[in-house]
């Protein structure tokens, strides 16, 4: 069964034959003019090693982003509300995901602080009265 390519090294393979036809044309036109072997091997490592750059540059403003992402999500499954996501704006997709993170952080935080008041109030006005009192699940089954 072959491997598949991960998200990251699908972008970084996409960002290098995306340049691919303007680096090799850049590289004939050098190699069959009339420049020296040291200018042609010169420019020919500038040319690639600024090809691979900006490969590899390209990968990372794709990356990142998502490794920024996840570590929000993975925060707020282990109930950390206090993470935020900064540069979440409305005008680009990107930035919508991490606003969306942000609402979904503060719904699950307003969520949890109302769940814990109620108990709270709940436990004082239990300790508070003395009356017996039975509460029943959905089946009706006495729960404690």
């Amino acid at each position: 069964m072959p491997k598949r390519l991960t998200h990251d090294r699908r972008i970084l393979m996409l960002a290098l034959l995306s340049g691919l036809p303007a680096v090799t044309l850049a590289l004939v036109l050098l190699w069959l003019g009339d420049w020296s072997s040291r200018a042609q091997w010169t420019l020919t490592l500038l040319v690639v090693g600024t090809w691979f750059s900006f490969a590899f540059a390209a990968r990372e403003r794709v990356v990142h982003p998502l490794h920024t992402v996840s570590n929000l999500l993975s925060a707020l499954r282990e109930e950390d509300f206090s993470v935020r996501a900064r540069g979440a704006r409305r005008d680009d997709p990107l930035g919508d995901v991490m606003f969306e993170v942000n609402a979904l952080g503060e719904t699950l935080r307003e969520q949890r602080l109302g769940a814990r008041e109620a108990t709270a109030l709940l436990r004082t006005v239990m300790e508070e009265i003395n009356l017996a009192v039975f509460a029943f699940d959905d089946r009706q089954r006495l729960r404690l």
